[in-house]
């Protein structure tokens, strides 16, 4: 089976599955595991991933005003591959391709391939999701370890900080200019790890948030793990930000509980990385019960 992934994320579920050999295209953003990164990228995107957040913000917002994709899909490339599976998702826009990119592409295709699009909304359809290309690909046997082991990894988490006399108020900025708070499965995690969100929705989008929200939430921590970006990124982009009046008030920042996390690997991309997030936001939370970062993990405080 020859299979072309457009998002991180079912690449990560891919080659978790052992079908790393069987994935013939990727997205420009498939970086792991590293062998990921050595396929054919069919996807670039019409923004400059390496701006600024404000000025991706700007270039996002004037293509989508324009009614234009945000990525354009290598057709000529995808007509070469001969792909069987295509996966994609229906979920975010801005973070990867969706099936209104293909159309075009696929059009010039002799042979139709079976396109899986994934839209999950929780950690249980992230589990699923893998369920769902264990089906496609036959591999529903590895799919179905994969998702229980990452259930009760999750399962084990919930129960030892269940132990807790507190559940710190949580704030996770997914984006920094503008403010962004994490959606999706992001409040669920922090739920799991033993905090509350104060301004997230468990299984709604991300949404922008005014300053006197942030500056009202006492926020016992705070989070930032804007979509996409690795923890030295989150560090310069946070050492350039203007912050609401009343934001050094807050709880968080007096007791030096703001930290970077690598968002890019445990927190924007619905895989079975996140249940590694989940550790690492209880390490965050409740050191007492979870003294050690997950190995590997990278954690800086801001």
């Amino acid at each position: 089976m020859r299979i072309c992934s457009l998002l991180p994320s079912a690449t990560e579920i891919l080659y978790a599955l052992g079908l790393g050999d069987s994935v013939v295209g990727v997205t420009h953003e498939c970086d792991f595991p590293a062998d990921a990164a050595t396929k054919p990228a069919l996807i670039r995107p019409r923004v400059d991933p390496h701006a600024a957040a404000g000025e991706i913000d700007r270039q996002v917002s004037e293509l989508v005003a324009r009614g234009e994709s945000i990525y354009a899909v290598d057709a000529e490339l995808l007509r070469s591959l001969e792909p069987d599976l295509i996966v994609t998702q229906d979920l975010c826009h801005v973070c990867a391709a969706s099936p209104d990119d293909l159309a075009t592409a696929l059009t010039r295709l002799a042979k139709k391939p079976r396109v899986l699009t994934l839209t999950p909304h929780s950690l249980s359809d992230v589990w699923n999701d893998i369920r769902k290309v264990g089906d496609a690909t036959q591999r529903r046997r590895e799919a179905q370890g994969i998702a229980i082991t990452l259930e009760q990894k999750v399962a084990a988490i919930e129960a030892k900080v269940a132990q807790a006399k507190t559940r710190p108020r949580v704030l996770c900025l997914e984006w920094l200019d503008p403010f962004y708070v994490g959606g999706h499965w992001v409040p669920e995690m922090v739920a799991k790890a033993g905090g509350q969100d104060v301004l997230g929705r468990a299984g709604e989008p991300s949404f922008r948030v005014s300053e006197d929200q942030i500056a009202a939430s006492g926020a016992e921590i705070i989070v930032v793990m804007p979509c996409g970006f690795n923890v030295k990124r989150i560090a310069s982009e946070y050492g350039s930000t203007s912050f609401p009046d009343g934001y050094l008030s807050l709880p968080a920042v007096r007791e030096q509980r703001v930290f970077a996390v690598d968002a890019n690997s445990y927190f924007s991309r619905p895989g079975p990385r996140l249940a590694e997030g989940v550790a690492v936001l209880a390490h965050l939370f409740h050191p007492d019960l979870f003294p050690a970062a997950p190995p590997g993990s990278s954690i800086q405080r801001l």
